[in-house]
């Protein structure tokens, strides 16, 4: 069974740093592109930023020169650094694959709870 578990959320000041980690386990044959997505109080689940399995990266507007993906595929792990962090990126971040088994299937994470305090 395929499964991405995350890890590196927690509270942090305004304009402090973290770092997420997300890791695939289980049988498969190759991951796609690996996303980070977010969903802050009252809002909808939005993409913060993407990584081909080639490397090219996507990000939103608002986390642009902030957040950077990457991605180490010997570990099948993607990560995401996030510098000078403000109050209104505290959400709940959720890792998302495109995971090739028998068939290629959208995976999600568990979620880590990400809180900026001003």
């Amino acid at each position: 069974q395929v499964q991405l578990v995350e890890s590196g959320g927690g509270l942090v000041q305004s304009g402090g740093s973290l770092r997420l980690s997300c890791a695939a386990s289980g049988r498969f044959f190759s991951i796609n592109v690996m996303a980070w997505y977010r969903q802050g109080p009252g809002n909808q689940r939005e993409l913060v930023a993407r990584v081909t399995s080639g490397g090219i990266t996507n990000y939103a507007d608002s986390v642009k020169g902030r957040f950077t993906i990457s991605r180490d595929n010997a570990k099948n792990t993607v990560y995401l650094q996030m510098n000078s962090l403000k109050p209104e990126d505290t959400a709940v971040y959720y890792c998302n694959a495109d995971i090739q088994t028998s068939y290629t299937g959208r995976y999600w994470g568990q979620g880590t709870q990400v809180t900026v305090s001003s």
